[in-house]
């Protein structure tokens, strides 16, 4: 979200466009439009089918397992937002209206490309409106189990995630990322959603994952992957992880300047997270940015550092 790339200004789609899909729990075929907004809109999703209107708020986002669901608190829902919420991060959208046809925007690849295609095809024009920034300004973490979701007060933006499963391919990995749109283009946004072979009936069973496929999800099934193809990165599995926690803390309503570490976490921990920060006025602060708040360029070998097993 800040970095050697961050604008000053806010921004929105030079023009609108679209694509059609299906929806990976709901498995409803959905056409989306990403459309441009005046400054200080913010992200907005639009219904068409039922007439809602939903911010791309954490007031908004409530309990859903396996995905991201905005809700207008009417029993109107948006499900599984993570992935575009995390492209419009990347390319720092400030203002833009989200219209879809139906209750998810479309899972597409699996990933954050697609949504950022689109918003290149698109264009992205400056708006005359300084971005306003959330700035953190004290250690805020919530724990679950074993999960463990944190944001600390640091200069710039990063984040720091943390897989651990028992699956023997998956295992063990972990990820550190200084963030700028670069870096979020090259290293992260193809990571795709993934998941086990042996999870496939119960969640149909639950009414999750009936549009999922392998041309959407990373299936594992033991040490393999069932994909044509293989993986797109070594550790596709905890860079996915760390799409899916950018995109949600993108429901701050801004940019944030502090650090982000997450432990096994996943999106309940996400939204707890922004929860806890917002409730407690001592933890964060509103910023305008200009260019002396921006961060400076980083040094060659910053920005990303990857390790795992």
């Amino acid at each position: 979200m800040l970095g050697d790339m961050t604008t000053a200004s806010q921004q929105t789609l030079k023009t609108p466009i679209g694509c059609r899909g299906i929806g990976l729990h709901s498995g409803r075929k959905v056409r989306l439009t990403l459309l441009p907004a005046p400054p200080d809109t913010g992200i907005v999703f639009h219904r068409t089918d039922t007439g809602a209107k939903i911010r791309a708020s954490w007031i908004n986002a409530i309990e859903s397992p396996r995905c991201t669901v905005l809700s207008n608190g009417e029993g109107i829902t948006i499900g599984t937002i993570e992935h575009l919420m995390a492209a419009l991060a990347g390319t720092e959208i400030d203002n833009a209206i989200i219209e879809l046809d139906g209750p998810e925007v479309p899972i597409m690849d699996g990933s954050a490309a697609p949504f950022l295609f689109l918003i290149e095809c698109a264009g992205v024009v400056d708006q005359d409106a300084p971005r306003r920034a959330i700035k953190v300004l004290k250690r805020v973490s919530v724990v679950e189990d074993r999960a463990t979701a944190a944001l600390l007060p640091d200069h710039g933006f990063s984040m720091s995630f943390e897989i651990d499963f028992d699956n023997p391919l998956i295992s063990r990995q972990d990820v550190c990322v200084v963030f700028d749109t670069t870096t979020f283009k090259m290293e992260l946004s193809r990571a795709r959603t993934f998941g086990l072979i042996d999870e496939v009936n119960r969640l149909r069973a639950a009414g999750l994952g009936r549009g999922g496929s392998l041309d959407n999800v990373v299936m594992v099934s033991g040490n393999h992957v069932l994909n044509a193809g293989g993986l797109r990165y070594a550790d596709e599995f905890v860079r996915h992880k760390l799409v899916d926690a950018f995109g949600d803390l993108y429901l701050a309503g801004g940019p944030i300047i502090g650090r982000f570490c997450g432990v096994r976490s996943g999106h309940a921990q996400n939204r707890h997270l922004l929860t806890a920060l917002f409730a407690d006025p001592e933890a964060w602060c509103y910023t305008s940015l200009s260019r002396s708040t921006c961060v400076g360029p980083l040094e060659r070998g910053q920005e990303l550092r990857l390790t795992g097993s």
